[in-house]
Order: structure tokens, then sequence, then C-alpha cells
């Protein structure tokens, strides 16, 4: 058992479904037995009065049936409870019981039985007052120094407070200003109520100046008549803490000290009686409830509060001297005298869970038995490391523990996507007056064969691709598992057909070892002119508005593609090789490859890495930027204030002037990051659109298999969104780099290199651009990617030529510059199969 927990003494849950708030749980003697023990007064929305005595046969044991005192329902929701002097003629304890429109208050009492369960209890209504306004909270006390009663306080919701002189209605005032209600307490040495308002700040009225000011039944007559019919209500005085408080609790030492504790949202003060602050502390976690009580040492005051994170934290004024994890999140917290047992933490969650707990450690009489001696036959752990061994070889090689075909069996996606785009566009966020954006329905189909708890499928598209739900749980669907399925949607989707071009300053040759087909036939779905011109040109526009243009040789297996951008390029490329693997196999022919014998366009490549990389750039610096101004900004508000504040008047000194150039100036920066981050995004779509090509091209040069393709994709492609704080070109050089001195290294001395296990953005991308241009180097020259298990000695790579080192330094840099032949410039006549294509129904969902 955790050391740091809240030790369970007792505990129960109350009802079902009840909710509960900080007022609804008080501690006292409420049926004046006389004998020092506390019964626990619980009280809910739903009307539910429950007053326990527990009283455990052990620690830790639940509620027990003689445990609940008395429970009765109120009908009404019930606010709060309070146990005090309440009634007239005696000063026996009874409990006052706030209602939305009314105040009742009863006394307890209880009649002994032969035994302890024929103990019975009952409540008597001794008075109640029906409330003209709704009721917020309430607080007693012995208002004006009244002796051997209390009086009772209420706070409407619209900021009035109500006196009741025990059975009759004293006087009701409004508090100025106020708009909401917040915690209200009573401090009987200043006499004086405080509470929080709406301002943020802590307000203090004297019950003097509240019982001489003008009543609050005279609001409705004019200005001057209630100008003249009483004194205007005065604040004692106020504090700004500038946030809203949760609660407030008045400690009284002695005769001549007192302190205010305020519970905020983020922080916890202790003022003195007269508002000024005697220390605060900055809370970790967001605060649920507290309460202070006195300390063991002199001068200094103890506090219980409890947190969001289901903790309760022990101050000793600002000093933390204990923490205990609690099993609910507590929205109110006390403590009392519970069977003979002094300081009992009793703690109540918003829906019901009641505990009495204390703090401290449980003596643990557990002792670990002697273990006996014997020797150890290494020869026999030896075998059975290597038995181990095998079967964790065995189930990595079948990747997993059950077979591939049992967990498809388990449940099978299948996805039909429509071949016709949407007749109304479903497509969401689209701004008014723009283009009608095309939309396609994709139908997904579940079918499992065993019982599965909450299935979620996730659909994932590319940007700039949108989905109009992504996210899909089924309640009424073990171990976890995962099952893949990807698809392909239409090309309608994204490109339209369009007039082709002759003029384009990008084109990529694919070669064939078959003869050309009619473009009709690839594209049935494109014929924009005659057939006759369309059989071996074709034009594509895309929604975007670029232009792509595809052309089948007549006399040789060629195929060209041409466009103005270098990114658009890869779809119809893409689609180009897929449908051509697709059309082929319906012919029953086997054989058919592509090849691409044209230089690597990497120079094109690079211009789009460095466009990205200058935007990230751009970013920070317009970020650094904003960050001063705001500074700035925020320098000449409080200089304005301090002016503003200060009873002599003087001079702005321009201030107001500098005022509104930051403000603009903020704004302007504002505008520009926003701008440039939706410009990085769109730089991130082109670069991932030509990383696609790029490896696409690699494939078809180095007659790649689709693992190698794979590991490619793996490392240009790590990252699905680019962010300031991790970025596409860190995380690809680490890749790159690691692919280089593994798989693609020369020699065993690259293998012993480490990489740096920290990504930060690098100052420029030449290492990057050098790295990608060694990588392909090293392909050309007969190196082949793989991911080896046994990584620690891979096998040596022999390859023709010679290929160069990873520069690890800056003299190893510039030798690399003089001594490098150009890269892939003379790599002719290199013919490789395309990958096997995936079906044109596959789609990626979980």
């Amino acid at each position: 058992m955790s050391l740091f927990k809240a030790r369970d003494w007792w505990s129960t849950v109350l009802g079902e479904k009840e909710e509960f708030d900080q007022g609804c749980l008080c501690l006292a003697d409420v049926d004046n037995t006389g004998n020092g023990q506390d019964k626990i007064i619980v009280g809910s929305f739903m009307g539910y009065l429950r007053i326990f005595h527990p009283h455990p046969v052990k620690t830790g044991d639940g509620a027990q049936a003689e445990d609940l005192l008395l429970e009765v329902h109120l009908r009404d929701p019930i606010l709060q409870v309070e146990v005090g002097k309440f009634v007239s003629g005696t000063e026996t304890l009874h409990l006052a019981v706030l209602h939305s429109r009314k105040l009742c208050v009863y006394s307890v009492s209880g009649t002994m039985g032969n035994v302890e369960h024929g103990n019975q209890y009952q409540i008597k209504l001794m008075y109640e007052h029906n409330l003209q306004r709704t009721a917020c909270n309430m607080t007693y006390g012995s208002f004006g120094g009244v002796k051997g009663r209390d009086l009772i306080c209420i706070q409407s919701m619209d900021g009035m407070l109500m006196v009741f002189e025990q059975e009759s209605y004293a006087f009701g005032r409004f508090l100025p200003g106020s708009l909401l209600p917040g915690p209200l307490a009573y401090s009987s040495r200043t006499d004086s109520f405080i509470t929080v308002s709406s301002c943020r700040q802590v307000e203090s009225y004297k019950y003097q100046v509240l019982a001489f000011a003008t009543d609050a039944d005279k609001r409705q007559e004019s200005e001057q008549q209630k100008l003249g019919s009483g004194k205007r209500l005065v604040v004692d005085w106020t504090l700004n803490i500038g946030e809203q408080a949760l609660d407030i609790c008045i400690m009284s030492f002695n005769q001549s000290t007192s302190s205010v504790f305020v519970l905020g949202e983020r922080n916890f003060f202790c003022l003195k009686d007269n508002g000024q602050i005697q220390f605060m502390k900055k809370l970790d976690c967001s605060p649920s409830c507290f309460l202070p009580y006195c300390s063991v040492s002199e001068g200094t005051v103890n506090t219980l509060i409890g947190n969001h994170n289901s903790m309760l934290h022990v101050y000793q004024d600002v000093t933390l001297k204990w923490a205990s994890q609690l099993p609910h999140v507590p929205v109110a917290v006390r403590v009392g005298s519970l069977h003979e047992l002094k300081g009992v933490i009793v703690t109540l969650s918003d829906d019901g869970h009641l505990q009495c707990s204390y703090l401290g450690t449980d003596p643990s009489l557990f002792q670990a038995p002697k273990v006996e001696s014997r020797e150890l036959n290494y020869d026999a752990l030896d075998t059975e490391l290597k038995e181990l061994q095998k079967i964790i070889k065995d189930v990595n090689k079948s990747q997993g523990v059950w077979s591939l075909t049992e967990r498809e069996d388990d449940l099978k996606i299948s996805v039909v996507v429509s071949l016709n785009l949407d007749s109304v566009s479903q497509a969401p966020d689209v701004a008014a007056g723009t283009d009608l954006v095309p939309s396609a329905t994709v139908k997904v189909t579940l079918q499992n064969r065993v019982a599965l708890q909450k299935a979620k499928l996730s659909v994932y598209v590319q940007r700039p691709l949108v989905l109009s739900c992504d996210q899909f749980t089924f309640e009424f669907m073990g171990i976890p598992r995962v099952i893949q399925c990807k698809f392909r949607l239409p090309l309608k989707l994204i490109c339209l057909p369009g007039q082709p071009s002759k003029i384009a300053s990008h084109k990529l040759t694919i070669d064939t070892n078959k003869p050309p087909v009619s473009l009709l036939s690839l594209f049935p779905g494109f014929a924009s002119q005659s057939e006759e011109d369309q059989v071996n040109v074709m034009g594509f526009h895309f929604t975007g508005g670029s232009q792509v243009t595809l052309l089948a040789s007549k006399t040789s297996q060629r195929y060209r593609i041409q466009s103005e951008q270098f990114e658009d390029l890869w779809l119809i490329t893409n689609e180009l090789l897929l449908r051509l693997q697709e059309y082929f196999e319906k012919q029953g022919i086997k054989d058919f490859a592509c090849s691409f014998s044209g230089s690597m366009p990497l120079q094109e490549y690079f211009e789009l890495i460095d466009h990205h990389f200058e935007l990230r750039l751009n970013g920070e610096k317009l970020e650094e930027l904003l960050s001063e101004r705001a500074v700035q900004f925020r320098a000449i508000q409080r200089r304005l204030l301090t002016r503003f504040k200060d009873k002599t008047p003087a001079p702005l000194q321009h201030l107001d002037t500098l005022l509104d150039g930051t403000y603009k100036w903020v704004i302007a920066l504002a505008d520009a990051v926003e701008e440039n981050e939706g410009s990085l995004l769109r730089a991130f779509a082109r670069l991932r659109s030509a990383t696609h090509l790029v490896i696409l091209l690699i494939g078809l040069w180095q007659k790649l298999s689709a693992d190698q393709v794979a590991i490619l994709e793996a490392a240009f492609l790590p990252l699905q969104h680019d962010t300031q704080e991790l970025g596409w070109e860190e995380t690809v050089d680490a890749a790159v780099s690691h692919l280089l001195k593994t798989c693609l290294s020369k020699s065993s001395k690259e293998q012993a290199l480490s990489l740096s296990s920290e990504l930060a953005r690098p100052k420029d991308t030449s290492r990057l651009k050098k790295h990608i241009a060694l990588l392909c180097d090293r392909l050309a020259k007969g190196g082949r990617l793989c991911l080896s298990t046994d990584a620690a000695a891979p096998p040596t790579m022999v390859m023709p030529g010679g290929c160069t080192p990873i520069p690890e330094s800056d003299l190893e840099e510039r030798a690399v510059e003089h001594d490098s032949p150009e890269p892939f410039t003379s790599h002719k006549h290199l013919v490789a199969e395309t990958p096997t294509p995936a079906s044109p129904l596959q789609g990626v969902s979980e």
C-alpha cells in the first residue's frame, strides 16, 4: 500500500445519480448528545437529507445499516446545510437547511432502543422562511455581537443579502455593483461579511453599515426618494485578487487576531482582518475545496486543499507538508471527531462518494519467507534460455502470436468507393462565394466474428483532402488489435478534364516494355475532345488551378508527363503506372515493367525543400517579433495604469500614442504569423507530393522491391504534420543519415559512428541535400536498402567505383565537395518493375 494515500477509515456511496456541492456537507453534534462526537450531515441537490454516525468494526469497513441515523426526502434541492443556535429561547444546536426558495430550521432528536439498531431518529420543523428571491448560499454567526444565539444571512442570486433573526426577517440589502454571487463568510471579530464580487475583488461590509443602509424593499422608488430614505451602503475594504474565488473561510486564533482565507482558481490567499495580504501561495493544480485549521506550531496555520487530480494537500502557511491520494475528486472537506477518533478527514465528491480517512501509514506485518538456497545448474539455464530465444524468434517471424488469417477472420473491413461524385457536394467548411468543391462517398463495412469492445474506426486521407467525419466509435462492438485497409479515391475528386499544353517547365519520361495503350482506355472519364485527339494526349486540370499534360508516344513505348509545377507530376504519374499495371493484368500479361532512364530531378526537389525551410525560419522570426511586441505592449499598459492610479495627475508623455502604435504592430504581426502558417501548410503539402514523386522515380530507376520502397517512404515521409518543434528537415536528415551509416555504409568504420539522439532545427539545408544526393549515389553504385535485425555486424557492401562516406566534420565536408563526382548524371537504361499496386478499393481504417 502506498505511503501517500489517504487511509480509508469508513466510506459509502450516497444514492444513485445524485449531485453534491461544497455546501452539502456539515459535521456537528446535531442531536445534542454532549459526548463530543460529531455526526455527518449531507444534503443533495435531489432533496435527500442524510445523517451518519459511522463506527466501523475495523478500519476500511463500508457503511453498515446502523451507521445511517436518518434519511428523509425534503423534495426541494438542498443548497447548503449548517448547524447552530438558530431557535430562540434555547442554546441547543439546530439544523438549518437552505433550499432555492426556502430556509428551514429543524431539530434532530433520537430515541434510544434496547439494541443499537433499535435507535430511532427524527427531525421536527421548528420554523421556515419563504424567500422572495432565489438563494445562492448562506452564512451564520452572532451578528452585531449578540450572545447565546446565531443569526442567518442568505445571499440571493441577484446579489441581495437577507438577514434573519431566528424566527423573524430583519432586513435585506443589495450589494453595490453585484453581477454574480460569490462565496460568503462572516467574521465575528470585525462583525463584517466578506465576499468576492464578480469584479474579482474581496469585499468586506460591516454589519452595522448594512443595518443602517437603504432598505432593499425601497429600491423600486425614485432616485430622489431612495437617496433620502437611508444611508448609502459603503464597503469597508476591498482587495483585488485577479481571479474568481471558490470558497472563503474565517479563522480566529484568539480575541485579538483573525485571518481571512480565500481559495482562488489558481492561488490561495491569507488576508489580515483589515484586507492586507498576509501570504499567498500559487497552486500547481486546479483546486476544488479547502479547509484551514489550527496548527500545532505557534503563529502558523494548516490548510487542507483538495484538487481535481484527486489529491489532498496539507500546507503549513505556504509550505507543503503532506500530500495524499484520494479515490475521488473532493468538492467539500471537513475535519471532526468520530467514534472517539479525533481529526478524521471527511470528504465528499460531486457524485456522492463520502469517505472518512486519516493521514499516516499502517505498519506492515508481512515478513518475507526464507528462500531455500540451492546450487544453480548453469547448463540447464543455458538450454532453457536458448529454447526461449528460439520461441521469441519464431514469434517475431510470424509477426504476432496469432496468425494473420485468424486475425482477419475475427474482423474484416471492406471499402466501396463510389465512382461518381456526389450530386450535392458534402464538403465541410467551404467559404461562401468560392467554387463548388466536389465530394465522393466512401462506404466502409465491418464484419466481426467475435464480440469486440469499443471498436474505433479511423479514416485518414492526405492533405489537402478532408473528411466529413474521420472517427467512428461502436459501443456494441480482449486483446487490442489493429486491422488496416487501403483504398483509392476517384481521380475526378481532385482534377477535371482540361486542355493539353505543349509548353511545360517540368517533364518526365516513363519507359515501358509493352506497346503504348490508348489514353482513353486508361482514363475513360476524362474525354473532353474528340476521341481521335485524345488517344495519345490528354490534359488534366487540378481544382487548385494547375495543369498537367499526359502524352503517349506513337512510335516508341514511352509516356511523358509534363506540367508547370514539379510537385503536380506525382499524382498523374502514379495514377498512370497503377492503371497500366491493372490494364495488362486484365489482359493476362504478367511481365509488364516500367523504367525511368532520365536524370533524377533533385534540383527541383531541393528548391521545394529550401522554400519550406525558409517559411519555417520566417515563422520563427515572426513569432519572436510578436513576443517582443507583446512584452512591450504589456509594459506600456502597466506604465499607463500606474499613471492613472496616481492621485496627482501627470502628463502621459505620448504613452497613449505609443500604446496605439504597438497595438497596431501586434495585430499586423499576428496576421503575418497566421498568413505564414497557411503558406507553410501549402508548402508542406507540395513537399510531400514532390517527395512521393522522387521515391517513385528512385524505385523505377534502381529496380527497388516493395520493401525497399517502404523503407524510403518511412525515411522521407516520417511526419503527417509539420510543426516548429519537430520539422521535416531534421527528421528526414536523421533517417537518411541512419540509412547511410547502416545498410548503405561503405565499411564497418561508418557503422561504428554514433548518431545524435537530439533532433534540432538545422541552420540550413545544405547537409540534408548532401545526404539525399549521397543516398542516391550509393543506390546507383549497388547499395540496397534493408532493415537487418542483426545490426551489430551487417555484411560489408562492395560497390563498383567506391562511394563517398558521410562527412562528419567541416574538413571532411570540404573534402567531399572536391572529390565526389556529380551523382546520377550518366545512369541510363536502368529498368525496374513497378511495385505491385494496391487494389482500387483499398482504404486506411482502424
